[in-house]
């Protein structure tokens, strides 16, 4: 397994409020478990290829993703081609795959070569409820899928369908019985993303304190009310170990936790390592982003388009000094900085675009060059292109107008 990767915090401009409030704060490397290939890929309308597949997983190896979940075979021949063909792949990271409490899914998985894989199942009683399963039934199937893989050499997590939701005595229960017939891990998830991050962090506990804080604990969550990386976090310090996630925060409704996001956040704000590399980040994005079909509002954290582009004036202004107007430098995560014009652009806009373009423009025409800008702007409803201030730039006073 990689180290953790040590992030340069001469580059981190935070201030020094968190960590007043937070010591003392664990320290452990967090492991990073992606299930972009599984959970991402049930985005609504999106549909990747095994190759596709493959391109991902090699650029979560790369990224230093610990735990890549290859599919779920049972699903389809392509899901059970990419995952033979990312089990085949000689990847640094672990592939696990991902089974219900059902024999033959677990069958599927030995064929194919997988070591390791979560064995999923409902344990509220709302889910039990609509698929008619009583408690003692499922607590059966739990005992009986995971026995089966560990005696097949598998290393199982268990996976506890909407545990945010269950009877704590039951979930208690449900946990016991798969660590009792051979679960290495067990997997705390909020199905439908409602947990609070205390409710996270008293979850985790719960658990983790019911098996003798002996088993490695992950946690799952979903972002429906916009929670998901708080929740993590949250999890993390009650003794989770494990944060399974998507990039880009993919996944059905609003999605799962965006493992980049959860990453920074760790490191950045709390000093807790993991081992992915923050500087592949936009481009793991960008890859996602492509082959899903998906694109990303330039406001998102960690990888969004605006970050570290700017258009306000007032901004400009303090341009020359990035911890004056950013968390963070850009390079921790593979940015680039720069302005763009429109609208809100000020004098100081206009002096340093046309340096970055390297246009011969004397002071005393930013005024009338931005007052061009503001209008163009304006009327394009969008942004000024750096052809857009060329032509600008080279007109003779009082034209009117983009060229």
């Amino acid at each position: 397994m990689l180290s953790p990767v040590t992030l340069d915090r001469s580059k981190l401009w935070t201030g020094d409020l968190n960590a007043k409030a937070l010591e003392p704060q664990p320290r452990a490397t967090v492991g990073l478990y992606d299930t972009t290939l599984r959970d991402g890929e049930q985005t609504v309308g999106v549909v990747l290829s095994p190759g596709d597949k493959l391109e991902i997983a090699t650029a979560l190896d790369r990224a230093g993703v610990d735990r890549i979940e290859a599919g779920f075979p049972r699903v389809s021949e392509d899901d059970a081609l990419a995952v033979e063909l990312i089990v085949g792949a000689n990847l640094n990271a672990e592939v696990w795959g991902f089974a219900r409490a059902v024999q033959a899914d677990v069958e599927a998985l030995v064929e194919l070569g997988v070591r390791a894989s979560v064995v999923e199942s409902p344990i509220s009683d709302g889910k039990l409820e609509a698929l008619g399963v009583s408690r003692e039934t499922m607590l059966k199937r739990i005992r009986s899928a995971v026995s089966f893989a560990a005696r097949e050499g598998i290393t199982v997590a268990f996976f506890g369908v909407d545990s945010s939701r269950a009877d704590l005595e039951f979930l208690r229960a449900a946990y016991e019985t798969a660590v009792d017939a051979g679960a290495a891990e067990v997997v705390v998830v909020d199905t439908l993303g409602i947990a609070t991050p205390e409710a996270a962090a008293f979850l985790v506990n719960e658990v983790a304190e019911r098996l003798d804080y002996e088993i490695p604990v992950h946690w799952h969550g979903h972002n429906d009310f916009g929670l998901a990386t708080a929740a993590a976090v949250a999890a993390v310090q009650a003794g989770a170990t494990w944060v399974q996630g998507t990039v880009n925060g993919m996944g059905e409704r609003a999605g799962n936790a965006d493992l980049v996001e959860v990453a920074l956040a760790l490191e950045a704000l709390y000093g807790i390592p993991t081992r992915l590399d923050l500087v592949q980040a936009r481009e793991l994005s960008a890859l996602v982003q492509r082959l899903t079909g998906t694109p990303l509002p330039p406001w998102k954290p960690a990888t969004g388009e605006n970050l570290f582009t700017r258009e306000s004036g007032a901004v400009a202004a303090q341009f020359h000094d990035p911890p004056a107007i950013e968390p963070y430098a850009s390079e921790l995560v593979g940015a680039r900085r720069g302005i763009v014009l429109g609208k809100k652009s000020g004098l100081d806009s206009i002096r340093i675009k046309a340096e970055e373009l390297g246009l011969d423009v004397p002071e005393e025409r930013f005024p009338e060059i931005l007052e061009a800008v503001k209008r163009a702007g304006t009327e394009k409803r969008g942004l000024v292109t750096d052809d857009d201030f060329r032509r600008i730039a080279n007109r003779t006073r009082g034209g009117n107008g983009i060229d």
